[in-house]
Parts: structure tokens; C-alpha cells; sequence
């Protein structure tokens, strides 16, 4: 990697939520003081379930990751390190050799209960400590809260896993997102209910929303354009596999997404899944559901 001034923040930043974004915010303000490349550093798989050798499903996948620590807060650059590695390196090797040395870093970023290294040795008051001996700039972020709430990805797993994505983006600061490669389908959307779909499978190790239909705005080729998203089995379709998938049918399209590169934000649970007695009735429903989603983006 090539070696310039960095500011870097540190921490797994799972959803990039609020209370990622005060540590991010921070990192940008600094930067552009000190004429550097605002960075985020981050691993490339949970340290919680690395860990503890359990199932912690994710909000985000890397690439979500990047793209919202770009748009959301102007990060330029992000490291992705391979967890297994950082978590055998000595901590004070982390800060001297990785950071100061390989990646050139000036300023560091870290939040309050931050642990890195091997044994989880680090801790903010070490790296404060030794980013000081280095003449490293260096401040630690206190928890961030909202309605009483520490803002926290475990808590807004929660309510996407419930559904609850109005209020999941309270605390994330923008939606829930899901990007990934339009698959083929079986052309029940465009055939049989007259909207065009996107079809889409939620990737290993990430939350998937509570089954039901969602409002949504699904973004492709520079554009955006409000759908109606059922995630579940699909119940209706005589010869569904019974695999979870994500099914977005687009309002005010007419196209094939095949192969594109597509954004999917979840705004509003619209009503759980369930089993209609035809297709023609599943039709019916989901134009009722285009209607609700219309007047949620305001026509």
C-alpha cells in the first residue's frame, strides 16, 4: 500500500451506524486539518464470532461497508485485514509497525471499548498511551445514545430481524441496505403480475429481514426507482424451493436488471408473508402494496 498521511478510525463498523459515524465524522474533520487521507480500518469477518465461535448474523457485507463509510461520512480509503492475522499480532506491534510504519497513519480514531491485538491486549488507554510516545494524534469516541438507547449494531439486528426498518434507520442514519448481483428469476413478476423484478439472495453470514413485504428503493445504473420487496419463501408460487429470497418488484421500470449491480434500502414493513389462494389474488395484493408504497415516497 502505497505510504501517505493517514487518519485513521478504527473498529469492525457492522451497519455503519450513528455511532460509527461520531468516530467517522471525526476522522474526516481531522483530516482535512491535517492534509491527510481521511481511512477506516476495519476486519474481514465478525471478531465477536471469530471469537466465540458462534453465529453472529451480520448487517452489512464488506462491500456495504465501503460504500456507506464512503457516502455517508467521505472515508477515502478502507483497509480490510484479515482478522486471524491482527488477532495473533502483539498490540503494541499493531500501532509502531502496522499503522505508524506500514500504513503511515498520523491521527487515530477509536471508540471506548475498542480491543485489539493478541488476547485483546489493546485497549484505548494503550493506544492512547502509545500513539502519544509516537507523536500520533489520537481520540477516543465515548458511546453514542439515542432515546436512552446505546446505539449499537446487536440492537439494530434486532429490529431488521423484526422488521422494524423506520426505526432501524433512527439508528443507523439511513436505511438498511442489501447490494448484490441481479440473478435470473422465473419471470412470475413481469408475467404474471405485470411488474418487472429484481431478484436478488441475501449472501451467507448476513441478517435476514423478518419475512414480509417492505417498501423499498432499489438503485441501478446511477437511478433509483421505489419496489415493492417480498423477502421469504413464497408461499404462492407452486414450485418455489423453499430458499429465502429477496424479490423486488419495480414500480414505474420497464427493463431487465440481469447481471446489474443493484442497491436495495428497506424503508417500511408493508405486511407479513403469507400464502394467497391464487396468483391472481398475490397480483391484487401486491398492487395494493405498490399504492402504500407509492404514497410513502409521496406519489
Amino acid at each position: 500500500m502505497e505510504k501517505q498521511r493517514r487518519v485513521i478510525a478504527l473498529g469492525f463498523f457492522d451497519g455503519v451506524h450513528l455511532g460509527h459515524g461520531a468516530l467517522l465524522r471525526k476522522v474526516k474533520e481531522t483530516a482535512d486539518r491535517l492534509e491527510a487521507v481521511p481511512c477506516a480500518f476495519t476486519f474481514d469477518k465478525s471478531p465477536t464470532a471469530a471469537i466465540t465461535g458462534g453465529v453472529v448474523p451480520l448487517l452489512s457485507t464488506v462491500e456495504d461497508r465501503i460504500l456507506l463509510m464512503r457516502q455517508c461520512y467521505g472515508i477515502q480509503e478502507v483497509v480490510v485485514a484479515p482478522f486471524d492475522a491482527m488477532q495473533r499480532m502483539d498490540w503494541e506491534d499493531f500501532i509502531t509497525k502496522y499503522l505508524a510504519e506500514e500504513l503511515g497513519v498520523v491521527h487515530v480514531v477509536a471508540g471506548h471499548d475498542f480491543h485489539f491485538g493478541y488476547m485483546g491486549k489493546g485497549n484505548p488507554e494503550r493506544l492512547r498511551e502509545r500513539c502519544q510516545a509516537l507523536g500520533m494524534g489520537c481520540d477516543i469516541i465515548q458511546k453514542v445514545e439515542r432515546d436512552g438507547i446505546t446505539i449499537s449494531s446487536t440492537y439494530i439486528r434486532n429490529l431488521v430481524a423484526q422488521g422494524e426498518m423506520e426505526r432501524a434507520a433512527q439508528f443507523l442514519g439511513h436505511p438498511h441496505i442489501l447490494t448484490q448481483q441481479v440473478g435470473r428469476g422465473k419471470g412470475i413478476g413481469h408475467s404474471a403480475l405485470g411488474f418487472p423484478t429484481v431478484n436478488l439472495r441475501v449472501p451467507e453470514g448476513v441478517i435476514v429481514p423478518a419475512f414480509g413485504v417492505y417498501a423499498t428503493r432499489v438503485w441501478f445504473d446511477g437511478q433509483s426507482r421505489p419496489a415493492v420487496t417480498n423477502v421469504g419463501i413464497r408461499p404462492t408460487v407452486a414450485d418455489n424451493d423453499g430458499r429465502v429470497t429477496v424479490e423486488g418488484f419495480i414500480l414505474d421500470f420497464d427493463g431487465d436488471l440481469y447481471s446489474h449491480q443493484v442497491r436495495m434500502e428497506f424503508h417500511r414493513f408493508l405486511r407479513g408473508e403469507r400464502r394467497f389462494p391464487s396468483m391472481e389474488a398475490l397480483a391484487r395484493e401486491i398492487r395494493r402494496n405498490a399504492e402504500q408504497t407509492r404514497e410513502y415516497f409521496g406519489g
